[in-house]
């Protein structure tokens, strides 16, 4: 899929993005891939590609921004190395919901003033803390978009004040939230919590748990599964083309 890289200019600076699109001339519907907490890389430019090739136009942003030059993180053992378990933690500090949701009106604009891509509301999707950011977005910008998608996301539901859960009579997006079985971050009980929040709020939405662990759907993550993954491509094909059109 053609693939370009580029730049876009938020309240804090310079962010780098990945933009993939569909062979053709368009325009497609846009999305916002964000990625997780090892943020933007080859794996996510594959992933965009992918996602691309099922007609839309996928932007991913380089979250971490902030901290210009910042080195990738090994994802097969970051969390077993202190130094770099603590360097990727402080990262994911600075990416607060404020800013998730000021990063997300740029990216939008961006998508908007493309001509390969059809000005109306987006879709947004997400892995792990990028799952977290895709339902605060959702949440946090409500009128810029139509469907919102989190893969094995963390701290939907949870005692944290910028929990997802609590925007859920401000979401007008349809939401789907895929969870691994045994994960911490989202538990059977955060998953129950949060589908009664979007019910309460008559809030399209579907939650499935998936027979894999956290990080199931990231191809460079040791829980990478294949089935999985392939699950949530299906999932990805069927929800944002029965809603982004």
């Amino acid at each position: 899929m053609p693939t370009i890289k580029d730049t876009i200019t938020t309240p804090d600076g310079t962010c780098a993005v990945t933009l993939a699109t569909p062979e053709g001339h368009g325009p497609w519907p846009g999305v916002v891939m964000y990625p997780d907490a090892g943020g933007a890389r080859a794996t996510f430019d594959d992933m965009a590609a992918k996602l691309a090739g099922y007609g839309f136009a996928v932007l991913v942003p380089d979250v971490y921004y902030r901290d210009p030059g910042w080195k990738p993180f090994e994802m097969a053992t970051v969390f077993g190395d202190a130094g770099e378990r603590n360097r990727l933690f402080a990262m994911m500090r600075k990416v607060t919901p404020d800013v998730m949701a000021a990063d997300a009106a740029a990216f939008f604009d961006y998508l908007a003033a493309r001509p390969e891509v059809t000005d109306a509301k987006f879709g947004t999707t997400g892995y792990c803390m990028g799952g977290r950011t895709s339902l605060v977005v959702a949440g946090r910008v409500p009128d810029r978009v139509a469907a919102a998608m989190s893969f094995h996301g963390g701290g939907l539901a949870s005692d944290d004040p910028g929990s997802p859960h609590l925007l859920a009579d401000k979401i007008q997006a349809a939401v789907y939230v895929g969870g691994a079985e045994n994960d911490s971050s989202f538990t059977a009980e955060q998953a129950e919590t949060l589908d009664k929040a979007l019910t309460a709020a008559g809030v399209e939405h579907i939650i499935e748990t998936y027979a894999a662990a956290h990080g199931f759907a990231v191809p460079d993550n040791a829980p990478y599964d294949e089935a999985a993954d392939e699950q949530h491509w299906e999932a990805m094909e069927s929800f944002f083309g029965s809603r982004l059109g």
